[in-house]
């Protein structure tokens, strides 16, 4: 039996001022076009930190230079041949960035972004997240449980592990 081959990626659960999450739209052109509402961030490449990569992500996705190591706060798992390309699956790494409401634009050209599947952003307030009912998805998809505990209690004494 061989090994599962798992990309390991990083995600900022960016919140503003008003308690509002960005979130990237990806389009999933390979599930007949199906939109995930999901943190920016992106895959760990080899020899990079956890931190090297969340800071490259942010800043090319979003537009967001950070400084300082965020606290990482959640964890997800993820085996599923569907989820990533390539993969059998995916490990995410959360971590909490605070900031003021920006307009996001990254480094990455249009072109780029759509290479990326992502196909716009949004602020949204966890009260949305959680009455959202329409065909869109979420990740994970119970996102406005976590996201209001975070919000409510701030930094978990341990890792929170996340579902699907």
């Amino acid at each position: 039996m061989s090994a599962l081959k798992i990309r390991r990626s990083v995600r900022a659960i960016v919140l503003d001022e008003e308690d509002r999450i960005l979130l990237c739209r990806f389009t999933l052109p390979k599930t007949a076009g199906a939109v995930v509402w999901a943190a920016p961030g992106g895959g760990v490449e080899s020899g990079e930190s956890a931190f090297a990569a969340l800071r490259r992500e942010l800043l090319e996705e979003v537009g967001l230079a950070i400084d300082a190591d965020p606290p990482h706060v959640w964890h997800q798992r993820v085996e599923a041949a569907d989820h990533a390309p390539g993969y059998d699956g995916v490990v995410n790494d959360y971590f909490l960035v605070r900031t003021e409401s920006f307009r996001p634009r990254g480094t990455l050209a249009d072109e780029e972004l759509v290479d990326e599947n992502i196909s716009g952003f949004r602020w949204w307030p966890p009260q949305e997240i959680a009455a959202y009912r329409g065909p869109e998805l979420f990740s994970p998809r119970d996102l406005a449980t976590p996201l209001v505990a975070l919000i409510d209690h701030g930094i978990p004494a341990q890792v929170v592990e996340l579902g699907l």
